[in-house]
């Protein structure tokens, strides 16, 4: 037998020492990998060399300690200069305290940044889609004051005027900006016409609208227009409201509010607003509509001697009843025009159309879609009201209510303050 050695058994055969080697390689590979992704992590502005991506990362700036934050939130971050084709981000900062959203004003305060930015540029295209530049705005229901910041950082104090039920928020913008003119008024009672007068131009309109008064303050914006007090409007409200705006003959959401919009204005829906963006969350998602309205010569033109009293008749009195056929859900009105005689009523309901105004064959024959939509079907007496596109409720009214028998040298019927807006809001 050899002599025992103790070393011996200390030392690995070729193999194992191979295999230990490698594994040893493998360790430091692995240590100074580790040290490597730690120190490019750890970078500081002092030793990285920025190119212009890095710069401005996606909204992100690096303080001194080498942490990434959003720039809005840097307290020393200062705000690049706006202009009316660039619109900066922002942040609303909602006040603390008392101020809490009331339910009764049906108040949900904007507080996201970039939701405001959004709106913001949105209104800018509607306000400028036919005009060089914006002369006067309107902000309805201003709150806390998020789209009125951005308002103020863009278009200056001298062009914007808030109108505001609640006392706390009137407080509270005339603190922020003191030199910003806020009306303590009910937006329902609101002059358009009046104001426009005073300024000597149109208005554009924009606001956070609460859900439950949309449609009166609508329909307020609509009869405005009647005398050309409001080019433009872009609000947010309930998105299924919106939809109802926007919506196409034959539709479940095709209604009242589609037909006067759809007639009276140019109307997009921009986007739709969840509900996160909003303090306190609704319990539905909200959208942005832009309104680019007529003014009064060019729906004189689709109205082609329609009085708009007369339609809004029709228009609710039809959708009433939407189920039932117009020759039922206007029997009655039908007898009413005509002084309670049932047989004028009834050959007025199973006659046919009413040839269309040389005004109307004039802008069809130039393209116009709204005029190339205008004409009765010869069984209109048998469809519902919602397969009425808006011209075809005008005409419509026309054969309900006889043709309008007016010289071309007479000077057009005023329209009235009030059609569509309830008697009790705004002025007489």
């Amino acid at each position: 037998n050899p002599k025992f050695n103790f070393c011996n058994c200390l030392q690995p055969n070729p193999c194992k020492r191979k295999e230990l080697i490698m594994s040893n390689w493998l360790q430091s590979l692995c240590v100074l990998l580790v040290i490597w992704i730690k120190s490019s992590c750890c970078f500081t502005p002092s030793n990285y060399v920025y190119n212009d991506w890095h710069k401005k990362l996606n909204g992100w700036v690096q303080d001194n300690e080498g942490e990434w934050e959003w720039e809005e939130d840097d307290p020393n971050y200062v705000p690049p200069k706006v202009d009316t084709t660039t619109v900066a981000e922002a942040t609303p900062t909602l006040p603390s305290g008392n101020f809490r959203p009331k339910q009764s004003l049906g108040q949900n305060f904007l507080r996201d940044g970039n939701t405001v930015s959004k709106i913001i540029r949105a209104f800018h295209q509607d306000a400028t889609k036919y005009r060089p530049s914006v002369d006067r705005i309107i902000e309805l229901g201003p709150g806390a004051g998020a789209l009125t910041d951005l308002l103020v950082k863009t278009y200056g104090t001298d062009v914007l005027e808030c109108i505001e039920i609640d006392d706390r928020s009137v407080d509270l913008l005339n603190q922020k900006h003191p030199e910003l003119l806020v009306q303590h008024q009910d937006v329902l009672q609101v002059d358009y016409p009046k104001m426009a007068e005073e300024e000597g131009h149109p208005l554009v309109v924009i606001g956070n609208l609460p859900y439950y008064i949309t449609s009166q303050i609508l329909f307020a914006l609509a009869d405005a227009s009647h005398f050309g007090a409001v080019d433009s409007a872009t609000v947010t409200m309930q998105w299924e409201v919106a939809q109802r705006m926007v919506a196409l003959p034959s539709t479940k959401d095709y209604g009242i509010l589609s037909v006067v919009f759809q007639l009276y204005a140019d109307t997009n829906c921009h986007f739709k607003i969840p509900p996160t963006v909003f303090y306190p969350m609704p319990k539905v998602d909200s959208a942005l509509i832009g309104l680019h309205f007529l003014g009064p010569s060019a729906l004189r033109k689709r109205l082609a001697g329609v009085d708009p009293v007369n339609l809004r008749r029709v228009v609710t009195t039809a959708f009433q009843q939407r189920r039932k056929t117009v020759r039922n859900s206007l029997k009655k009105l039908t007898r009413e025009i005509n002084g309670g005689d049932a047989e004028k009523a009834k050959a007025i309901l199973d006659g046919p159309p009413l040839p269309l105004p040389a005004t109307v064959i004039e802008d069809r024959e130039n393209g116009d879609e709204f005029a190339r939509c205008q004409e009765l079907p010869d069984d209109w007496a048998k469809k519902r009201p919602e397969e009425f596109t808006p011209g075809q409720f005008v005409e419509l009214t026309r054969l309900l209510f006889g043709p309008k028998t007016e010289k071309m040298e007479d000077p057009p019927t005023p329209f009235r303050n009030k059609v569509w807006r309830k008697l009790k809001h705004g002025l007489p």
